[in-house]
Parts: C-alpha cells; sequence; structure tokens
C-alpha cells in the first residue's frame, strides 16, 4: 500500500486550471511581434555566424541545405506541439509546466532539470562565443585585451578567465531584472540590426555565388547530410523559449502560437538562404572557421562588409543571450513557485515585476561558467538535452487530447497523432547521431537532477499533501 502512494506521489499532476492561472505576479506586456521577434532573437545567433561554416566542411558539404531542411522540418512538428500546449496552458516553464500536467511531477522535474542544462550551458556557450567576435572586433581598432583575461581557464595556454564572456552576460543580466517590456525592445532593435546585416549579406552575396562550388553536392553522402542536420539543431534552439513567456503576455492562447511558428517560419527560410550563398561562394572545405559569414566576405575581397556583419553577430549573438537567459529565469521561477527549488528564483520585484533576485543568482552562475569553463563541446550537450524535451512535449500532446478533450485551445495541431509522433521519432532519430560521451555525460546530468529531487523538491512541492496540510496549519496560526 505504502509502495502504491509512493509511486502515485510521483506522477501527481499539477491541475490545469493553475496553468492558466491569471494572479501571476509577472506583467502582462507582450503582444505577437515581440513574441516574434524573441523567438527570432533566440534562433538567429551562433547557428548562422558559426554553425553553417563548420557543419559544411566537416559534416554536409554543399549539402548542408538539406540538413536545415531536415532539422527545420523536425523543429516545426515540434513547433505546431509546443503551440497547441502554449494555447491550452498559458504559464511559464514551457516544457516543463506541459509535462507537469500531462505526465506528473517526476517526468516534469527531468524536464525541468533537461532544460536547465538547455539554456544554461547554452547562454554560458553562447557568451563564449560572444567575447570571441568582440575581441576580433577591438583588435580591428588596435586594441587588446590581456591575454590571460581573453579566454577561458587553460594555464597551458596562459588564459585564465574570459572576462568579456562574464561581462555581457551580467550586463543581460541586469538588463532582465530592469523589466520584460524593456529587455524585449532592447531585443527588438538587435534582432533588426542582425535581419538587415543577413539580407545585407543575401543581396551582395548571390552576386558571388559560384555553382561550381557545389559540386560534390553531397561529400560526405545522406550520413553526413543526417550528422549536419544533429549538429546544427543548435541553431533552432531558441523558440521553445517563446513559450516561457507566457505569463507575461497579452493574450497568450492567441499570440503564442504566432510568435513560435512565425520565428521558426522566417529563421527556416533565412538559414536555407544563407547556407546555399555561403557554400556557393566559398568552398565547402575551407568554412571550417569561427566567421564563416564574415569569412565570405573576406574571401572575394569585400572586408569592408565583413567588418559589418562582424557587428552584425555580435547583436545577433547577444540577442541569443538575452533570450536564453530569460527562458533560464523564467524556467526557475516556474520550479521554485511550485516548490521543486529554492523561493529564491520564485521572489517577484514590486518594482520592476521580474525575478529579480533568481534573476542575479542564474545570472552569477552563467558568468562564472563562461569565464572560466571552456564549452565548445557542449553545444551536443544542449542539442540532446533540446530533443529530449521536444519529443516528450510531442508525446505529451497525445496524452492532453486524450485525457483532456474538452479542454480549450487557442490553436490544436492537425493530424493527431501523426505529427506528434513524426516529431518525437524525428527527434529520437537525431539524438542518435550524437556522440556517445554527449549520451553519457547527458544521463549522468539527469542522475544528480534525481538526486535532488529526491532530496529536496519531492518534499517540498506544493502538491506534497504534507506540505499543504502544514501550511495550512500556519496560516491558521496567524
Amino acid at each position: 500500500m505504502r509502495e502504491n502512494e509512493q509511486r502515485s506521489s510521483l506522477f501527481r499532476k499539477k491541475p490545469i486550471a493553475t496553468g492558466g492561472d491569471n494572479n501571476s505576479a509577472l506583467k502582462r506586456a507582450l503582444g505577437p511581434l515581440d513574441l516574434t521577434t524573441l523567438g527570432v532573437g533566440a534562433i538567429i545567433g551562433t547557428g548562422i555566424f558559426v554553425l553553417t561554416g563548420v557543419a559544411a566542411a566537416t559534416y554536409a558539404g554543399p549539402g548542408l541545405v538539406l540538413s536545415f531542411l531536415l532539422a527545420g522540418i523536425i523543429c516545426a512538428f515540434a513547433a505546431l506541439c509546443y503551440s497547441e500546449f502554449a494555447s491550452s496552458i498559458p504559464a511559464s516553464g514551457s516544457a516543463y509546466t506541459y509535462s507537469y500536467t500531462a505526465f506528473g511531477e517526476v517526468i516534469a522535474w527531468i524536464l525541468g532539470w533537461d532544460l536547465i542544462l538547455e539554456y544554461g550551458f547554452a547562454s554560458a556557450a553562447v557568451a563564449s562565443g560572444w567575447s570571441g567576435y568582440f575581441q576580433t572586433l577591438l583588435s580591428g581598432f588596435g586594441l587588446e585585451l590581456p591575454h590571460a583575461l581573453t579566454s577561458a581557464f587553460s594555464p597551458e595556454k596562459g588564459t585564465y578567465f574570459d572576462i568579456m564572456a562574464a561581462v555581457i552576460t551580467l550586463i543581460i543580466t541586469f538588463l532582465l531584472t530592469r523589466g520584460v517590456k524593456e529587455a524585449a525592445r532592447a531585443n527588438g532593435i538587435m534582432v533588426a540590426i542582425k535581419i538587415i546585416v543577413v539580407l545585407i549579406f543575401i543581396g551582395v552575396g548571390v552576386f558571388y555565388v559560384e555553382p561550381t562550388n557545389w559540386q560534390p553536392f553531397l561529400p560526405f553522402g545522406i550520413s553526413g547530410v543526417t550528422a549536419g542536420a544533429a549538429t546544427v539543431f543548435f541553431a533552432y534552439i531558441g523558440f521553445d523559449a517563446v513559450s516561457t513567456a507566457a505569463e507575461e503576455v497579452k493574450r497568450p492562447q492567441r499570440d503564442l502560437p504566432i510568435g513560435i511558428i512565425a520565428s521558426l517560419a522566417i529563421c527556416t527560410v533565412l538559414y536555407i538562404v544563407v547556407s546555399l550563398i555561403l557554400t556557393g561562394i566559398v568552398p565547402y572545405n575551407m568554412l571550417n572557421v569561427s566567421d564563416p559569414v564574415a569569412f565570405a566576405f573576406e574571401f572575394v575581397q569585400l572586408k569592408g562588409l565583413s567588418w559589418i556583419v562582424s557587428l552584425g553577430a555580435i547583436a545577433g549573438i547577444t540577442t541569443v543571450l538575452l533570450v536564453m537567459m530569460y527562458g533560464q529565469t523564467r524556467l526557475l521561477y516556474s520550479m521554485s513557485r511550485d516548490g521543486l527549488l529554492s523561493p529564491v528564483f520564485s521572489k517577484v520585484s514590486g518594482k520592476s515585476q521580474t525575478p529579480a533576485v533568481g534573476t542575479w543568482v542564474a545570472g552569477i552562475i552563467v558568468a562564472l561558467f563562461s569565464g572560466f569553463i571552456s564549452l565548445g563541446h557542449l553545444a551536443e550537450l544542449t542539442n540532446i538535452g533540446t530533443l529530449f524535451a521536444f519529443a516528450v512535449v510531442s508525446l505529451g500532446i497525445i496524452v492532453l487530447r486524450k485525457n483532456n478533450p474538452d479542454l480549450k485551445r487557442g490553436f490544436r495541431v492537425p493530424l493527431v497523432p501523426l505529427i506528434p509522433i513524426l516529431s518525437a521519432l524525428g527527434c529520437v532519430y537525431l539524438m542518435t547521431r550524437l556522440a556517445v560521451l554527449t549520451w553519457i555525460t547527458f544521463f549522468a546530468w539527469l542522475i544528480i537532477g534525481l538526486i535532488i529531487y529526491f532530496a529536496y523538491g519531492r518534499h517540498y512541492s506544493h502538491l506534497n499533501p504534507a506540505r499543504r496540510i502544514s501550511s495550512a496549519f500556519r496560516a491558521k496560526d496567524k
């Protein structure tokens, strides 16, 4: 009997009514345009300015366009599932909150812990990439930082701390504590800059394309295309962060699906066009550089435009960092509000109506990671965490339709269960294309998370009957 109770407590579900609670302490200030720019801000950055070159040179060659198309299709299926959840359960927390209502607490914790990996380590990795571009820009003006402060801890290379990675992380943290509308406004400006830069690359680069560079189109075969898709999947990460803004959206049932689908559609088109032009300008085997888009202009002797591209890359990567850290803080807010994490993460500032204290805690931790640790290999870790979350959310649509057929939905996934199943299978397939070490590290991360859940979260959860009774007695005493 006791064993059955323990098993049922692991799968206790959060009532859907609380998911759509309008009594949130967060300020509802975002519309569909804000959400679309948040999505584009998160998606276009490291992927288009960095990964395009690496993936073309080492995996797919000119067939990179097919890698982006494959990853985009799988993301599109997942985006449809996210849109239905977001319009049905408009609460902060993204996949974590959706899993809490569909599968129960322990699965929700696993998804939440998984997303902490995605947002946290991706933020640190992106901050490191930002630092590299910024230092390149400084060198153009004849300025250089002390070598010891130019990169992560590596005594053999003479570097000990990446100061600029930490600085940009703390600047973004400060911006996020000022208010969501202010952060969205800054994001919108930077998104406009990087979209203009991408369009300049397309408009100018198309005249320098040499079709012979597209031969052979698949130098690594179909397996290279699929491996490339698993790698460039990192470039699509971000549209799911839109759903973490649910409690700060004016009309979430309508606006969240618009923001998710529109941002993914815009970015997929841009990725495909840029990858075609990039591999048409530069032979694919020369693209294994950290700044392939800028390098393409240097390759055709357009160094002035190369500098403009670098500036756009800095703006682009900044928006990725902003949205990733935003998603991280709202995820921590939701998990803390449910009792699974310390209350510090759900304490909302009365002035800015943001979880300011939790934002600073998360920001400082990310700053330390980005400053001290080299996170190049964590792109794959971020990928596997995101693919896992997408697969679970996709299957959650089938469960939600079965258990809550009358739930009000602002958006409905067509062809259920076919599309959710295709989405989940596609995500699992891309996961199998990742390295064994990535899988080992991922499982180790999940095991650490489960230890924390059983040691803290399970007991302090607001769905724990013992905690509810204790809270009731405390309220009565007062």
